[in-house]
């Protein structure tokens, strides 16, 4: 019988079930008649002692159970049972197998009559042995259930509680006979209560356990979050039927709070990385607060802004530090995850309902606003949200780069958001800093790079560049903002005899370093250019000079082996290209020398465009290597183009391309040369603004025949009256009699110097172009050199008249002798610049 109902009516009688607490005990009976012997055996007694009712029927039990040192005491016992005393007590038994193992059985033995009225005993019997273990089980059971320390609660099929353990109650209040059928609406609320609810049915129903259900909650007296962590599983009877659920409830609120703190951590963590790989990437002061922002929001606020000093945005040398935060600021970035949300005004600054500031507007905080205090003390500020607003709070953080305030960003979480902590109060600190020094140095590059190119143009040619025998049209386009300015540059240098030169370079590197010494260089181009030495003589003087510029100076080999690693970097700075050619218009031949740089490129009239084979030498500053010449004979019309790396070369295609592309841009040179140009910068895939671009192009036109007057002269004294008069008249053929006087006089002094100091044969040459130029060769090596004469000297006065009365005069070594020449300007048809009786005289 496995259940009687309370109802008495309802009285159902069942056989006992398989599994019931009979089988667990083993309880087995058997009758002891009147004489002492046994005359009913169950079938437990079988089970329980291993032998068959026929067996024992009609035996004496003790005789058939006792060992035999005990049956003396058996018979006694026996006898007082037959005489009506009740007896329990542990009798030992061997067990069935034939072992000789001896068991312990509880006997519990009850005086009975016959039908005849004679005593006999009905005895109930039990293995110790198992009512052992079912003690044992019971104490473990009451032990894990009553002192466990986590909370016990035991379901009935009807979801009611039917038992909980001490600790539950500790947790919920009262005994834990208190929570006896109470249910988890009295401890729950209602979404949760129900949640759990509809877990205890599903695995009442289905016998599947809930592992680890979360359910939040609160206790008796206390408003805060708890957290716990049920494990639900089915109970049943010993016949398998189920009786209730069962849950053990662990209270991990500390575990939720680190797993929080935890996630908080990671998503810091994250966050930061993504700021250092988001923030920046630009050299742009306004595209780095938006970079800010793109990572703050929503990632970490729903609402955030950027002031920047406005100092700082128009260039100031130095922004405004942390005097009294009060400084005009630009809003320069704002960022919003709310939808259709306004531009916030940061409350507790300005009136309540006053307008919000937009991007690109400038404004003050007033001086005891909490945006003006965190820009004056560089310390975060913690700014509440009001009423009637859609923020909760604000976080005004001042930005901080090398100990000063370039700006304030502020971060909002609106209404409805988890409030900011002292971990998210330290991200967006460390969130400001990185923005800030990343906008310092944007700021110190803009302006390093604003001198750099400042320098650089103020070290290009000013205007249009004019030469004799040549049309020449330049382009000039530096890096943009994203790019260090680089050291491109080229120059036209008038030389004597009319003669041009024409010089590309490329300084290796970026930055003002590369830009300074850009102009070292150039200014010495300059300089070997005016000591009129050929072009590669030049090269070769400026590759000493380049190594010379990035070596240390002194000769203290300690201090040089010490600064060994910082001397390497400065030699780099100055590794250089350069291509320098000189252009004489009366032969229309130029000489070119190449220090590493890009090919010149020729177009004839009618041909497509070629590249001069000017052997590349090793560049400047590398040193070691001698430059080789290429003399190059340039039809009339021809196109010359000198060119820098930025024109032909990109990261998107291969430099062969890049040549090519360049050549076909320059195949129809017939259009004028500044349309020429415009044409190749609108035609080349430049990449504009990833490397400076320098180009200067010359149409060849040389000087006409009837421009040059070119004569040699014997080496004897009659030459000088015949240098006059060959002068005289070739002044006169151009129409130029002004100049007739000086010219005379200065040709004679030259032609007298050469047959005085000079070897060889004398020749006399005039040019007519933007001035006249009179030059004077001989092969003599002596080069002349001006003096002052004393009063009572009879000569030596000739080159200071030379000098008084030209433009400019000098010599030059030529590959056979020298040349010594002087310019003189034209007549504009005023009066001609003679000189004065005083400056004459002052000679002699």
């Amino acid at each position: 019988m496995s259940e009687i109902p309370e109802t008495a009516s309802n009285v159902v009688w069942q056989s006992s079930p398989p599994g019931s607490i009979y089988d667990y005990i083993k309880v087995a009976s058997f009758s002891i008649g009147a004489d002492g012997l046994v005359d009913q055996w169950s079938r437990r007694a079988v089970d329980l002692f291993g032998i068959t009712a026929e067996e024992v029927r009609g035996k004496d039990p003790v005789e058939v159970f006792m060992p035999a040192e005990l049956r003396p005491r058996g018979h006694r016992q026996v006898a007082e049972i037959l005489d009506g005393k009740e007896w329990t007590g542990l009798v030992p038994f061997r067990m069935p197998g034939g072992g000789g193992a001896h068991g312990v059985a509880e006997v519990y033995v009850m005086p009975s009559e016959t039908e005849s009225g004679d005593r006999a005993a009905l005895c109930i019997v039990v293995d110790v042995r198992a009512l052992r273990r079912i003690e044992t089980d019971l104490a473990a059971s009451q032990a894990i259930f009553g002192q466990s320390p986590f909370g016990f609660l035991l379901f009935g099929t009807d979801l009611t509680v039917q038992r909980t353990n001490a600790r539950f109650a500790a947790v919920f209040g009262g005994k834990a006979d208190d929570h006896r059928g109470r249910t988890v609406h009295d401890y729950l609320s209602r979404p949760e209560a129900e949640r759990m609810n509809a877990s205890l049915r599903r695995v009442l129903e289905t016998g599947e356990s809930a592992i680890d259900l979360q359910i939040v909650g609160a206790v008796p007296g206390s408003t805060e979050r708890r957290h716990w962590s049920i494990n639900l599983y089915r109970v049943h009877s010993g016949s398998g039927r189920p009786v209730g659920v069962a849950g053990i409830g662990t209270d991990v609120t500390r575990r939720h709070i680190a797993a929080r703190e935890a996630a908080s951590a990671r998503r810091n963590l994250a966050l930061l990385n993504e700021a250092s790989a988001r923030i920046g990437n630009s050299l742009d002061l306004e595209t780095t607060a938006r970079e800010l922002l793109d990572v703050a929001v929503p990632g970490f606020c729903d609402l955030a802004s950027v002031d920047l000093y406005q100092g700082l945005l128009t260039g100031d040398e130095a922004p405004p530090g942390r005097a009294d935060g009060s400084a005009e600021l630009r809003r320069v970035a704002f960022a919003s995850a709310v939808s259709d949300a306004p531009l916030v005004t940061t409350p507790g600054w300005g009136p309540k309902g006053s307008a919000p500031t937009a991007v690109g507007a400038v404004h003050r905080y007033p001086f005891n606003s909490p945006c003006a205090g965190a820009l004056r003390t560089a310390r975060v500020k913690s700014i509440p949200g009001e009423d009637g607003t859609l923020v909760q709070s604000t976080l005004a953080v001042p930005m901080v780069a090398h100990d000063t305030v370039v700006g304030l960003v502020q971060f909002s979480r609106t209404k409805g958001s988890e409030p900011f902590g002292e971990r998210d109060q330290a991200l967006a600190v460390e969130l400001a800093a990185r923005a800030a020094v990343c906008i310092d140095n944007a700021r110190l590059y803009r302006r390093e790079h604003e001198r750099a190119l400042i320098l650089q143009r103020s070290l290009l040619p000013p205007g249009d560049p004019e030469a004799a025998g040549l049309d020449i049209a330049c382009r000039y386009l530096p890096g943009n903002t994203a790019t260090e300015v680089g050291g491109d540059w080229f120059d036209v240098i008038e030389l004597p005899g009319h003669r041009t030169a024409l010089v590309v370079g490329d300084v290796m590197g970026r930055g003002l370093r590369a830009a300074v010494a850009m102009g070292e260089l150039r200014t010495a181009v300059r300089t070997l250019a005016l000591l009129d030495l050929e072009p590669a003589e030049v090269l070769s003087a400026l590759d000493e000079i380049a190594r010379g510029l990035g070596s240390p100076s002194g000769a203290q080999q300690a201090s040089r082996v010490a600064h060994k690693s910082r001397d390497a970097d400065l030699s780099e700075v100055y590794l250089a290209t350069c291509v320098y050619a000189v252009y004489d218009p009366v032969t229309r031949r130029c000489t070119f020398a190449n220090a590493g740089h890009l090919p010149p490129v020729l177009v004839e009239p009618g041909e497509e465009a070629l590249l001069l084979d000017v052997p590349p030498g090793m560049p400047l500053g590398v040193g070691g290597e001698p430059f080789e010449e290429v003399e190059v004979e340039l039809p009339e019309d021809a196109l010359l183009a000198l060119y820098t790396d930025g024109l032909v070369e990109s990261r998107d295609h291969p430099l062969d391309e890049g040549l090519r592309a360049f050549r076909t841009a320059l195949t129809d040179p017939v259009r004028p040369l500044e349309d020429v140009c415009d044409h190749v910068l609108n035609t080349l895939d430049t990449r504009h603004g990833e490397d400076d671009i320098a180009l200067l192009m010359a149409r060849i036109q040389g000087l006409p025949l009837e421009a040059v007057g070119d004569w040699r002269l014997p080496r004897e004294p009659r030459s000088v009256g015949r240098a006059r008069e060959l002068a005289r008249a070739q002044l006169v053929a151009w129409d130029i009699e002004a100049l007739v006087d000086t010219v005379e006089l200065l040709v004679s002094e030259l032609v007298t110097n050469a047959l005085r100091y000079g070897e060889g044969e004398i020749r006399l040459r005039l040019l007519r172009d933007r001035t006249l130029v009179c030059e004077v060769w001989d092969a003599g090596l002596v080069q002349p050199r001006r003096r002052r004469a004393r009063d009572t000297d009879e000569g030596g006065r000739g080159l200071q008249l030379v000098g008084l009365l030209s433009a400019a005069w000098g010599s030059r070594r030529t590959p056979r002798g020298k040349t010594v020449w002087f310019e003189l300007a034209l007549p504009d048809g005023d009066s001609t610049a003679e000189p004065t009786v005083e400056q004459l005289l002052s000679m002699f």
